[in-house]
């Protein structure tokens, strides 16, 4: 019996004529959607194709930069500057946004994007992927400056990722939810496969890098050494813990089958270690859709006004009652 699951340009369409979305934001998302696939091919490729290893330079976090971070920005670059859906774009690889180059025409959005996150995974076969978040430009912007972009993540229009492992996968939300799609290599088209995806409230299963607990404030210790403790301890139920350190792929997993992803502050990054606008608020806008919440350890992510383009967080997300249960830690010790 054939299944019925309809491509992302007709989830779209029909997103489009339920007046959820209007054609350019269809027509930038699936241009997003074309750039993931390009960057799939060349993960995929791998050593076969030289795009392993470092570039030999760094971003402006001073990280350095693998060949395919490069790669990807500039396939993200390449294929949205030219479609006149936007007015700027913004990449973690970049200090400053990339104005729209003349002659092509500008749209009324804003694309924040992190081209190829986990990287420094790449040269091991783990999985990586792309993030990225759109919003409403300003209006009487000729040229949006830094400041255009620093909106809570609550005014994000659309949010999605790519997961570069198995299968290539796509997940995205326009604000009804969050729905994920597979790419099928052969018909070349992302494919609905996990339609309405809902986390569990409740879990036994957190990421967190285990490593840094010396750094960790008091309340994520405690809710650690709570789950670490198993039955024996107060919470009365063994957990497990995974770690991939490619937060698509730990998101992804939340997603999948319930979970907590935490990379708190710490005594070394006091701020907090991901970035507030192209990791934090897009996973945080998906997360909540699906059921999900999302937190600095004191107030929601998407409620964090930003202060600068590259601004770090600490990110606490998953299955919804043991991130409230670890905000209340959080919240109890001030």
């Amino acid at each position: 019996m054939l299944i019925h699951r309809p491509a992302l340009t007709r989830f779209l369409i029909e997103r489009q004529r339920a007046g959820l979305i209007n054609a350019d934001l269809r027509l930038l998302i699936e241009t997003c959607a074309r750039a993931c696939k390009a960057i799939s091919v060349q993960v995929h490729k791998g050593a076969l194709a030289n795009v392993l290893g470092s570039a030999g330079t760094h971003n402006v976090q001073n990280e350095e930069q693998k060949k395919l971070d490069v790669i990807s920005n500039e396939i993200l670059l390449e294929a949205n500057e030219w479609g006149g859906n936007l007015a700027a774009l913004a990449s973690e690889e970049m200090e400053k946004p990339a104005q729209i180059p003349l002659p092509h025409p500008k749209g009324e959005y804003l694309l924040l994007f992190d081209p190829l996150d986990g990287s420094s995974n790449i040269d091991v076969n783990i999985s990586v992927g792309t993030i990225f978040s759109v919003l409403r430009c300003p209006k009487g912007l000729d040229e949006p400056g830094e400041s255009a972009f620093l909106q809570p993540g609550r005014t994000q229009v659309a949010a999605g990722f790519a997961v570069y492992g198995p299968s290539t996968l796509l997940v995205l939300t326009v604000g009804d939810g969050t729905h994920g799609f597979t790419l099928d290599p052969y018909m070349g088209s992302f494919v609905l496969t996990h339609p309405g995806i809902r986390i569990p409230e409740d879990t036994a299963e957190f990421a967190i890098n285990v490593s840094n607990m010396r750094r960790w404030e008091s309340p994520v210790k405690r809710y650690i050494e709570e789950c670490l403790a198993g039955k024996d301890g107060l919470r009365g139920k063994d957990f497990n813990m995974r770690w991939v350190a490619s937060m698509v792929a730990d998101v992804f997993r939340v997603l999948s089958r319930g979970g907590i992803f935490m990379y708190p502050r710490d005594a070394r990054y006091k701020d907090g270690r991901l970035r507030l606008m192209y990791e934090a608020n897009p996973m945080a806008f998906i997360v909540e859709q699906a059921g999900g919440a999302a937190t600095d350890g004191h107030i929601p992510i998407l409620d964090v006004q930003p202060a600068s383009l590259h601004q770090r967080v600490a990110v606490i997300l998953g299955s919804k009652n043991e991130v409230e249960r670890v905000t209340s830690y959080h919240l109890g010790s001030e």
